[in-house]
């Protein structure tokens, strides 16, 4: 624990989506951002059901050298066009043009990771570096096939647990949010959605493009993007080192938080600091509007 608070807040966004004419439609949507610390901006985005809290530990962790920013869009309630990897990168990078304001460290899980690479070649202005955590963009096992309309409690305890080298490190509030979440037949075929998109949208060979430093840390029990992956990752990234994290699966900033801050701080001291922006967050919490 540090001495800086949590400002919590949500952002309505106005940004564009491409339509199926190929001319752009403006969208509005509601963004939640946790910001936590001072100094460089480093971006935390998780990806499909996950949720700020599950990056808490770690930004609390680096929190006094890093101005720690955790994204939380709502991906299953994105519709037509925006529900798709390219609509997200556009709605994270309207984000990071409006809040941030400094190319940023940009920390991805999964789809986030996937989100990451995409901002890395496409608006290089706003990503200083990457850490990409069981990203997707190049193979991936998910269960979204599988996925009904109001799937039981049963079924999402078995499924995302499966996302765990050790199930009973699965936060409680997992299940919940996907319980709540995927009652709504549309936010089930939205998670079908991101799912096929995320594997339609392949980055071998876009790879070689990502010209910023990156970090891989990768549980080396992970099932869902299994070591290969993170392997494969490393050898076609130009800039890249791998880091693994023992007894470990698709969510190592849940089942090793420690070990993943511990990694975050060594590469870091690798990119060296820059000047810490005017500004912190040492007042009280914002209210969530």
């Amino acid at each position: 624990m540090t001495g800086h608070s949590l400002n919590p807040s949500t952002t309505l966004l106005e940004h564009d989506v491409a339509s199926r004419d190929g001319e752009p439609t403006r969208l509005r949507t509601t963004v939640r951002v946790d910001e936590l610390g001072r100094g460089q901006p480093v971006v935390f985005l998780h990806g499909l059901l996950g949720m700020n809290d599950h990056w808490l530990p770690v930004s609390r962790a680096l929190s006094e050298r890093s101005r720690c920013l955790m994204i939380e869009a709502p991906l299953l309630e994105l519709r037509g066009e925006a529900c798709s990897v390219a609509g997200v990168v556009r709605l994270i990078s309207t984000v990071l043009e409006t809040i941030v304001g400094a190319p940023a460290v940009l920390v991805g899980n999964s789809l986030g990771g996937h989100v990451a690479q995409r901002i890395a070649i496409e608006r290089p202005e706003l990503c200083r570096a990457l850490v990409l955590a069981g990203s997707s963009g190049l193979f991936e096992r998910t269960f979204e096939k599988d996925v009904q309309h109001r799937p039981s409690r049963e079924w999402l305890t078995r499924k995302i647990g499966d996302l765990f080298y050790d199930a009973a490190n699965m936060p409680s509030d997992c299940i919940d949010k996907a319980f709540i979440e995927l009652s709504d037949r549309r936010a089930a075929r939205a998670l079908v959605k991101l799912g096929k998109s995320a594997k339609n949208d392949h980055m071998g060979e876009r790879l070689g493009q990502i010209r910023q430093p990156t970090l891989l840390l990768w549980g080396d029990s992970d099932t869902v993007t299994p070591p290969q992956v993170a392997e494969e990752f490393h050898e076609k990234l130009p800039d890249s080192r791998l880091v693994w994290l023992d007894r470990c699966g698709h969510a190592p900033m849940i089942e090793r938080p420690q070990e993943f801050a511990v990694a975050l701080h060594a590469f870091f001291d690798e990119l060296g600091d820059p000047p810490v922006a005017p500004g912190d967050d040492d007042g009280e919490p914002q209210e969530i509007v």
